[in-house]
């Protein structure tokens, strides 16, 4: 039974408040009794009419009245109770519990069929429920099993939900980080920045660029925003590096096809001053300028093979083999300087050997002159009591961590004043240097799986150089 809204405290004022209706129970129990009330009146005239024993009439009256109460409370119960019992089931719907069903229902009549119908509604809810469950579940297992960080705010920029890629990225549980808003762990940049846009963050190294992908919904009515990351660095390093060695391959074919004619004309001249008649000075002067012409061609020669390492790095051929010799060949390699080797763990990996070795050696060879241009500039030498500061120093050591393998390599040169830039093929600091090194070197360690990352060595003074390599 429906009752109004203001059925209850006070009316409004100027308004008549509602009449309170009798209970549906009573109603039914007062009917039950008026509907039988007619025919006891009449048996109980017709019985004391009668020429019986006063007894005998009292006895009868009291058996009608007993009959009628019992059959008014049969009549109520049989109306009341299958009502109360549908009234349990819609609130066990309501309560979103499905596990009740009304009983005896048959659909012979009114009542019957409204039972069946409300059984049918909780059987297609808990049908729903159980769907509902399981998209959830499967949802909740995809959003852990997915390599991108996922994060869910809530409009006051309060995180709601993070999966494990997330937690890895923030270096934090989901129990710490659930519940702190976006500029308390430092995502307050992604949610500002417009759908799919590039923005750094200051997790995994300056180099990192994430791709953001924002998207909104609502959870019980309330709008949130959901947050992927998609770490693009490396596919971005892949399309420069392609850029790159598409540039070198059309500027070396086009320079080889001048520098040879060039280099077999000069040599051509050389062979034939003596057959000229030159005086001294002007003999010295063309054989001074062809030595030059042939001598820096030779050299842009030497230089464009050299870039051209980066447009032909085959695939890494891997092979079962032990870090500790590889690490000590490229130690003994170095001569100018002694690289100090701590003791590490004997680690096993799936490597190519010689792209490695090729690696560490170009990374080991800079952080030497990086250390030998600190001693050259009198940097240092002020700290007499501080032996790392005072001498140059190289220290290459590695540590397992977790699936992976970190090798640094320290030195205690000058730094880096710009690291962002220091993996650009053809960008160097050093006079005499080609710029790709640093380039080719984390081109082997992404062909591995892996990846390099450079950085000042704060308090220390000096450059860190972190190669991740995975175990397996």
């Amino acid at each position: 039974m429906a009752f109004s809204p203001q059925s209850s405290g006070k009316a409004p004022s100027g308004k008549t408040p509602p009449k309170r209706r009798f209970p549906y129970e009573h109603r039914i129990r007062l009917y039950s009794l008026v509907v039988a009330l007619p025919g006891i009146l009449v048996g109980g005239v017709l019985i004391w009419l009668r020429p019986w024993p006063v007894e005998s009439k009292l006895a009868m009256s009291f058996t009608i009245l007993l009959v009628w109460w019992i059959l008014a409370v049969a009549l109520h119960e049989q109306t009341i109770r299958p009502l109360q019992t549908l009234a349990n089931v819609v609130s066990a719907l309501r309560e979103e519990d499905y596990s009740f069903r009304a009983r005896g229902t048959a659909e012979s009549d009114a009542l019957g069929e409204l039972s069946l119908e409300v059984n049918a509604l909780a059987d297609i809810l808990a049908t729903q429920q159980l769907r509902a469950i399981e998209a959830t579940a499967v949802l909740r297992r995809v959003v852990e099993e997915i390599d991108a960080p996922l994060f869910a705010f809530d409009p006051d920029r309060i995180l709601k939900l993070v999966n494990p890629a997330g937690e890895t990225l923030l270096q934090q549980a989901s129990s710490r980080l659930v519940g702190r808003t976006a500029d308390e762990i430092g995502l307050v940049q992604c949610l500002d920045a417009p759908n799919e846009s590039l923005v750094a963050l200051p997790f995994n190294g300056s180099n990192v660029r994430w791709l953001v992908r924002s998207t909104r919904f609502r959870e019980k009515g309330v709008p949130h925003t959901l947050l992927v990351l998609s770490d693009v660095s490396r596919a971005l390093r892949e399309e420069e590096r392609w850029a790159w060695q598409r540039l070198i391959r059309v500027l070396g074919h086009e320079l080889n096809n001048s520098l040879t004619p060039i280099k077999s004309i000069a040599g051509s001249l050389s062979a034939r001053l003596a057959e000229v008649e030159l005086s001294a000075d002007q003999r010295r002067d063309f054989e001074r300028g062809l030595a030059i012409i042939e001598a820096r061609t030779a050299s842009l020669n030497r230089f464009l093979q050299a870039y051209r390492q980066l447009a032909q790095m085959p695939l890494p051929a891997k092979r079962t083999a032990s870090l500790l010799p590889i690490v000590e060949r490229v130690a003994l390699m170095e001569t100018r300087l002694p690289v100090v080797i701590p003791n590490g763990p004997d680690v096993t990996l799936a490597i190519d050997p010689d792209q490695i070795e090729q690696m560490l050696i170009n990374l080991v060879r800079n952080a030497v002159e990086a250390s030998l241009e600190t001693v050259g500039n009198g940097v240092g030498k002020s700290s007499p009591d501080n032996k790392e500061d005072q001498d140059p120093q190289v220290r290459l050591q590695w540590a397992v961590e977790g699936q992976n393998v970190l090798l640094t390599i320290d030195d205690n040169g000058p730094g880096l004043l710009n690291p962002s830039n220091a993996f650009v093929p053809f960008y160097t600091t050093k006079p005499g240097g080609s710029g790709i090194g640093l380039a080719l070197s984390r081109q082997i360690a992404e062909a591995h799986g892996g990846s390099i990352e450079l950085s000042n060595r704060n308090g220390k003074g000096g450059c860190r150089v972190s190669v991740k390599l995975p175990c397996n």
